[in-house]
């Protein structure tokens, strides 16, 4: 059973055991890269209702580098999207301009699915 409490120091985090205040795991996990580093952009419609989205995998960035990228993708592209689950989602297909603006920012990127 984990500690959740101490009459000393209050709530404790279960995972770090630390104080609530003093809880290391939520830094650790925001300074942690989400990307394996292979690159790959792909078009899906699965589970949209037949609208798709150009969704960028691998890239080797934080999460909040990764928030940064979208921001700018989606200025390039003219379009909306969101980060999920250490993945970029950019709103129709435009699989060409995001190949070619993560080709200019230095990445190499490469054609996924069918």
């Amino acid at each position: 059973m984990a500690l959740v409490y101490s009459t000393d120091s209050g709530r404790v985090c279960p995972t770090c055991r630390q104080a609530q205040a003093d809880c290391r795991c939520k830094a650790q996990a925001a300074n942690a890269v989400l990307g394996d580093g292979k690159v790959r952009v792909r078009r899906e419609t699965a589970g949209r209702k037949g609208k798709g989205v150009t969704v960028v995998l691998g890239l080797p960035m934080t999460a909040v580098e990764l928030t940064d990228a979208a921001k700018k993708l989606k200025a390039a592209c003219g379009s909306g999207g969101t980060v999920k689950d250490g993945t970029i989602e950019i709103q129709g297909d435009h699989l060409d301009k995001v190949m070619a603006w993560l080709t200019a920012a230095g990445y190499s990127p490469k054609k996924a699915g069918g």
